[in-house]
């Protein structure tokens, strides 16, 4: 058995850039690279990630505020504090905060991650 505390002990919060747009936070809190990685994202307002995949799915819990999760060919849905959203493998999708709202969620994600390019304007706008 293993406790995994709230926070990776020692571990910044780290400003992510490189496969998001806007103001974007993330909290590490278990790293296996290759395997598992779990991270508390905090999303300003409009902020959210590029259009990425997981190699064996992922899970997002919904802490606090408001946003929107879509998956390739779909509408964005609105999701908040409360919900869970299981995302299958292979499966291309983006989430972040809502227009108006500021979202906090753990991100669970199974093996790798392929991320890809930016989500457009016409494909973020619910």
């Amino acid at each position: 058995m293993k406790i995994i505390e709230g926070r990776a002990a020692g571990a910044p919060s780290q400003a992510r850039s490189d496969s998001f747009t806007g103001t974007v936070w993330a909290d590490p809190v278990l790293s296996m690279p290759g395997e598992l990685s779990i991270n508390t994202v905090f999303f300003s307002p409009g902020a959210r990630t590029f259009w990425h995949m997981h190699e064996r799915g992922q899970i997002l819990n919904v802490l606090a505020g408001r946003g929107l999760v879509c998956t390739e060919g779909g509408r964005p849905q609105p999701i908040r504090a409360g919900d869970t959203v299981w995302i299958p493998a292979g499966e291309r999708h983006w989430h972040g905060a809502a227009p108006d709202s500021y979202m906090i969620h753990t991100a669970t994600s199974l093996g790798r991650t392929d991320w890809q390019g930016p989500v457009a304007e016409r494909d973020y706008a619910p």
